[in-house]
């Protein structure tokens, strides 16, 4: 019985060059960010050739390097080195790149002269989504998740420790200097003093190198409680004018103990403050996924629209907690957006009296939970207004209460937490690259720029061409 088999062409000579365009299907996510960048300004990133005269070899178009870096972030391709190799191996890349090759060492150079720039599409992506009608801010909630820094955290050391290792250290140095002066005149009484001698012996340098380090941090940590400690001291002064108002107002001594504000220059670190040598800016952090355990990262911070998940505001902190996050997300919407959203939900690491009743957020209807209910709690309901004398953790409670007020914080979960997954699990974006807090800021809005944008791929955004 015959065979019969399409012709294997593996060797066949091509007899009219290729056309790339006819390597992708149509609505291929290649082809939807070849037009995306396109329409995106990259002004700022080309305006930085112009400094120079031309001359020399020349560089890869910035645009090819774009589409390279955004096709990589969306496909959990992050590292340089990989997305060189996609660009011979992965017909997206490949297509993306024009069949050329730029090299590990020239994308990252690339990401990390033009971070700023790139960090800037976030906004160029948010708005596209925002004409897309994909922004509605009718429900805004705000969330945040601990991400590693580009460093170990067996590489940080406490102050108690630091001041103990310091003092080994020296005493080594000493010791060793000791040693080497002791060498040097016997050498010197049986050579002479012609012999060089100056090169420190290699123990000698490492200790010297680590003692350097050690104090470089301890002085980090000192001038960090120094400044915290002096902005207690504004604090506590504000409040002893404000009690000091209100007791000559009301005529009546207020109760409780009085705040004494304490000196800074007397201030020293706690013995548990830690410092990282490989990425000082960034903290040890309890890990949110494993109780318990902790990590040395940052704390990455989003705001989700509710229409199409799309990210709205983006900011990394170094606090370990959610309390102060509040107002400068929903002040970031704000400049983002020239608009503030109609309600934003957040949970409880984000309440505190001061946010919640911050001037800024007045017009915004908040729903910040103020505690962790038990499940008991959870289910009771209450249609009765707070008391006219309620505090603001009163009243926010009495409002989440309400049937209303359930109904718009259980949707807090199904809006913002999908987006972490989908940028942790399915991207797989567990690390920073880079290292400093402004770096992995830049970093973490590049993150959200392309996951808004596949957000517009997703809901078959139309882009018109300029």
């Amino acid at each position: 019985m015959g065979q019969n088999f399409i012709p294997d062409t593996v060797n066949q000579t091509l007899l009219f060059p290729p056309s790339l365009h006819d390597w992708l299907p149509e609505g291929h996510l290649a082809r939807f960010l070849l037009d995306v960048v396109s329409a995106l300004d990259l002004s700022a990133i080309y305006a930085s050739y112009q400094e120079k005269d031309g001359r020399g070899q020349a560089a890869y178009a910035p645009e090819m390097i774009v589409r390279l870096l955004l096709y990589g972030y969306a496909n959990g391709v992050y590292s340089s080195r990989k997305i060189e190799k996609r660009t011979y191996e992965d017909l997206a890349f490949r297509f993306l790149s024009g069949d050329q090759h730029p090299d590990h060492a020239t994308l990252a150079e690339f990401r990390k002269r033009h971070l700023d720039a790139l960090a800037g599409l976030f906004n160029q992506a948010l708005l596209l989504c925002a004409e897309a009608g994909l922004v509605k801010l009718g429900h805004v909630s705000i969330d945040g998740t601990k991400i590693k820094a580009n460093a170990s955290k067996h590489k940080a050391m406490s102050y108690k420790r630091m001041n103990e290792t310091e003092a080994r250290l020296d005493q080594e140095v000493k010791a060793l200097m000791a040693a080497a002066e002791k060498t040097d005149a016997e050498e010197d009484a049986q050579h002479g003093k012609d012999r060089r001698g100056d090169e420190l012996p290699e123990e000698l340098q490492r200790r010297e190198s680590r003692l350097q380090k050690i104090r470089e941090a301890k002085k980090a940590l000192e001038q960090a409680a120094k400044e915290q400690a002096e902005l207690k001291r504004t604090e506590t002064e504000q409040k002893l004018a404000e009690r000091e108002e209100e007791q000559q107002r009301t005529g009546k001594k207020k109760r409780g103990r009085k705040p004494e504000p304490c000196d800074p220059e007397q201030v020293r670190p706690d013995d548990t403050a830690q410092r990282n040598f490989t990425d000082p800016e960034s903290r040890i952090m309890p890990d949110g996924g494993n109780k318990g355990a902790f990590v040395q990262g940052y704390n990455a911070q989003i705001a989700v629209d509710s229409a199409s998940q799309v990210i709205v505001a983006a900011e990394v902190t170094q606090e370990t907690n959610d309390k102060k996050q509040l107002v400068p997300m929903i002040t970031q919407i704000a400049i983002n957006l020239d608009q503030k959203p109609e309600k934003v939900s957040a949970d409880t690491g984000y309440f505190s009296e001061a946010s919640v009743t911050d001037e800024s957020v007045k017009n915004v209807d908040l729903y910040v939970a103020t505690g962790r209910d038990k499940h008991s709690d959870m289910m009771e309901t209450s249609s009765d207004p707070p008391p006219a004398d309620a505090s603001p953790k009163e009243a926010m409670r009495s409002k989440l209460r309400s049937k209303a007020g359930r109904a718009v914080y259980k949707m807090r979960k199904a809006i913002v937490e999908p987006v972490f997954g989908q940028i942790k699990e399915q991207r797989g974006f567990r690390r920073f690259s880079l290292r400093g807090k402004q770096n992995v800021s830049r970093e973490w809005k590049l993150v959200c720029a392309v996951s808004n944008l596949l957000k517009l791929f997703r809901a078959g955004g139309v882009l018109e061409m300029a």
